[in-house]
């Protein structure tokens, strides 16, 4: 089943997005996972050119070379990427795990994630909905402007929200927190407008989270590359429920 915000082949054989919404594995229980995950790429966008930048003219990122003696006593050098941005707060960045949930049970407990074109590899990323934080703002007050925005829907509350963590400590300082948020829903699945600005182009998708391992390793499948915490969480919550249930090995 296709809804709009998907990305196909159409009779035709061109390519054609609809407008940006998302979807829900359970609308058809006939469906597999593979059947909802887009089959192909964009034709645009794509990188074009790419050339080496000096550290003194780039806006976002500087690097610093760092003299440290280890653990012998031995004099070494190593090389790091930072952010320009990191404001008062010491922290760069907020990715947000929203949990959906209808109050009913009209659909299954449910996240949103979103598909991004990422320039630095050339390739559509699955990832969490996640942005920078703005200068006077917490990680929390971050997460739900940033959810908001990406996605449409607004965080009736925060329920947990982690210790500063590095998300490639070998080659970069950045670090970020993840926010978990309530989403409840009176009934069925709502499908609030994004608030993108200009030149975002964010294509959001709804999964159950008793499918989301699944429906990523379908995508990577499909040419799209998932996004390293994504995938760690959803295969931690994919081996917690086989614990849970008796069936890991």
């Amino acid at each position: 089943m296709w809804l709009q915000g998907s990305r196909r082949l159409s009779s035709n054989g061109r390519l054609w997005t609809a407008p940006t919404t998302h979807y829900l594995l359970k609308s058809n229980p006939k469906m597999s996972v593979a059947d909802s995950v887009p089959s192909r790429m964009p034709l645009e966008p794509k990188v074009t050119a790419v050339a080496p930048l000096d550290t003194d003219q780039a806006k976002w990122i500087g690097l610093k070379q760092i003299h440290y003696t280890d653990q012998d006593g031995k004099k070494r050098v190593w090389e790091s990427a930072e952010r320009k941005t990191r404001g008062a707060s010491g922290i760069d960045a907020v990715a947000i795990l929203a949990i959906l949930r209808s109050k009913t049970n009209a659909f299954p407990l449910s996240t949103v994630v979103i598909e991004q074109y990422r320039p630095a590899i050339d390739k559509f990323v699955i990832e969490l909905p996640a942005g920078l934080i703005d200068k006077g703002e917490t990680a929390e007050q971050a997460a739900i402007r940033e959810l908001e925005e990406e996605t449409g829907y607004k965080a009736e509350k925060v329920t947990e929200s982690s210790p500063i963590v590095f998300s490639d400590p070998g080659m970069s300082n950045a670090n970020m927190k993840l926010v978990v948020a309530s989403v409840p829903m009176n009934d069925q699945l709502e499908m609030p407008d994004s608030k993108l600005d200009v030149g975002e182009h964010i294509v959001k998708r709804v999964i159950p989270l008793d499918k989301l391992n699944a429906t990523l390793k379908v995508y990577d499948e499909k040419g799209y590359v998932v996004d390293a915490r994504l995938a760690h969480l959803a295969t931690g919550y994919d081996i917690a429920q086989r614990i849970g249930s008796g069936a890991f090995p």
